[in-house]
């Protein structure tokens, strides 16, 4: 009975242990979650107000003829893969790699530690990646495309939805679909429409990339959060069960001493 109650006290500690470390991940991931949900809205407003002039230019006839514009025959794809750079966060990078293992691609361009160790490249945190580490990945993706490396550019995310929900996600970026039932621009473009475009597309799937990154962040930390929370808890019952059975134990202990005590007397 003995060794029952330290194997029984030696197994809440640990999951006590565990409990600790659980309650400070969440306290962690609870701490970054509103600077996360800032610069997702800000990632969300940038690419939204780019994606409308982009829409514009896409709307005139005369980038119909862009290279950014024409549909090719071919199926070369090249993904953007953005996954978080640790673990312990629900089914986050599961749910990522799960899409991935859905589509048919050439390359793949990882962002975020678990994704380049998935394809074995070099590291590249997804909570610190910058302006201009997307600038200069889109502009070597642009060239690539308008040299007829590849046909198809997508990105592979997790979309925001809730603090409950994150839903993994594929966009695609090139070529260029004009948008439907759009009314025919006012604007005016100079030098012209095409010339604009050509230019601006580097910047708009920079402004992809970092849309798409900074709304993954914020999933993986809510996700994080969540797992955390619910590992708490599932931790808690487990120790409150662990406890309610050592008191039993020391009390069958205790009793038994007593019975062997008052037989010793009564003999």
């Amino acid at each position: 009975m003995g060794a029952n109650t330290k194997a029984l006290k030696s197994r809440i500690r640990s999951v006590d242990s565990t409990l600790h470390l659980t309650r400070a991940m969440g306290l962690v991931a609870s701490s970054k979650m509103r600077r996360a949900n800032e610069a997702m809205r800000n990632g969300r407003d940038f690419a939204q107000s780019f994606g409308n002039v982009i829409d514009l230019l896409a709307s005139c006839p005369e980038t119909a003829t862009s290279s950014y514009m024409v549909k090719r025959e071919g199926d070369r794809t090249r993904l953007i893969v953005i996954a978080g750079d640790r673990g312990l966060a629900g089914g986050y990078n599961a749910n990522i790699f799960r899409l991935v293992d859905t589509l048919s691609y050439e390359k793949v361009y990882p962002i975020g530690k678990r994704a380049c160790d998935r394809f074995k490249a070099a590291f590249a945190s997804s909570e610190k990646y910058t302006f201009a580490q997307a600038s200069e990945l889109a502009r070597q993706l642009c060239a690539d495309y308008i040299a007829g490396e590849y046909d198809r550019l997508g990105i592979v995310s997790t979309k925001y939805v809730s603090m409950m929900t994150q839903e993994a996600e594929v966009t695609w970026v090139l070529p260029i679909t004009p948008p439907e039932n759009q009314e025919k621009s006012v604007v005016v473009f100079e030098p012209d429409e095409q010339t604009v475009l050509q230019d601006a597309v580097p910047d708009y799937v920079a402004g992809m990339i970092m849309r798409a990154i900074r709304e993954s962040f914020a999933s993986e930390v809510a996700a994080r959060r969540m797992a955390m929370d619910s590992a708490g808890k599932n931790a808690q019952t487990m120790i409150d069960d662990l406890q309610l059975k050592y008191n039993r134990a020391r009390q069958g202990a205790i009793t038994q001493e007593i019975t062997e005590i008052v037989a010793g007397s009564g003999s």
